[in-house]
């Protein structure tokens, strides 16, 4: 048992409050890279709306992936603008259980969707006739809500574990958001056990997927490697060049957040940026800057809007017209 047993109510975020001086300029970054992180999500999310050409299992998989990571973001920067502005860096422990619930909900959610993508893209090039049948747009829907099913899964079994007693104080988290396991530190009994189980399963999970990815790129290159034709393999690898981008983006900094041992101490708010502010920012960059369905589609709605102007303009004009009497 933990020597001091106040019972806390709230805790305080620490955050970037160590570095007072480049606080403005960090709500500035954070907040341009957020509202950029939701115009580009939100973007792909439009398109793929929109445009029937998209509707296809690739981009209902990429649709659910930017919902799931605005959701994400959105669980974390908002709070963490309004820290970095006030003076007061308080969050109650209710409202600190369902931002870990959300993060770790969201989190895991997209480590499934990007495992699933890569399924996605193993049928499509190792089974391409069969592909149309194993793979229709009700089964990208039903593998999706697995997906999300399973990651607030695992998130509701990690926020219990962390949220079953009491805190005691000190009250500090030191993190601009509600750690997992800064808060678990916190907690009135032993937290070693609890603090090894929560490390661990996202540490399992993260692993098994990243496997898993890992084990689909190994068949779909051995069968690219079988295409005879130069052309044929560049268009194979094409469609799976973003994918491999975003999840070495994706696994490698959610790895030296989770992975990093303690042994190497030091703070990791600064690591956690990476993670939680920059990965979800490059995501839809990298997905959309790259894919030539994607592009043409925004040129499409470029396009309809530009005649829905000159229309609109075309009827003002006309109604503006002095009429003979």
């Amino acid at each position: 048992m933990k020597i001091n047993q106040t019972i806390l109510q709230e805790f305080i975020l620490v955050g970037f409050s160590v570095y007072p001086h480049v606080q403005t300029f960090l709500f500035v970054v954070f907040f341009c890279l957020y509202l950029l992180t939701l115009t580009g999500n939100l973007t792909i999310m439009g398109l793929t709306w929109v445009d029937r050409a998209l509707h296809t299992p690739m981009y209902l998989f990429l649709s659910a992936l930017s919902f799931s990571e605005t959701c994400y973001t959105t669980a974390i920067i908002p709070k963490t603008l309004a820290d970095l502005l006030a003076k007061s860096r308080s969050i109650s422990v209710t409202g600190c259980g369902l931002q870990l619930y959300f993060l770790l909900g969201f989190g895991g959610s997209n480590c499934i969707i990007l495992t699933l993508m890569g399924y996605d893209r193993f049928l499509a090039i190792c089974n391409p006739l069969r592909y149309p049948l194993l793979m229709t747009n009700m089964v990208c829907v039903q593998l999706v809500a697995y997906a999300w099913a399973g990651g607030f899964f695992i998130s509701l079994i990690e926020t219990a574990l962390i949220f079953r007693g009491s805190f005691c104080s000190p009250n500090l988290v030191k993190h601009f958001f509600c750690h997992m396991r800064e808060v678990v530190r916190l907690n009135c009994i032993d937290s070693d056990l609890t603090e090894f189980i929560i490390i661990l399963i996202p540490a399992s999970g993260l692993l098994g997927t990243f496997l898993l990815i890992i084990l689909t790129y190994v068949f779909i290159l051995s069968t690219v490697l079988r295409i005879p034709s130069a052309e044929g393999k560049q268009k194979a690898f094409s469609t799976c060049a973003s994918h491999i981008t975003v999840v070495a983006i994706h696994f490698g900094f959610a790895s030296i957040a989770y992975l990093k041992a303690e042994a190497s101490g030091g703070d990791d708010t600064l690591i956690a940026v990476t993670y939680t502010i920059i990965t979800p920012f490059l995501n839809p960059l990298i997905f959309s800057l790259r894919n030539k369905d994607m592009k043409n589609a925004f040129r499409k709605v470029l396009g309809m809007t530009r005649s829905l102007n000159e229309y609109f303009w075309i009827i003002s004009a006309w109604l503006t017209v002095p009429r003979i009497q």
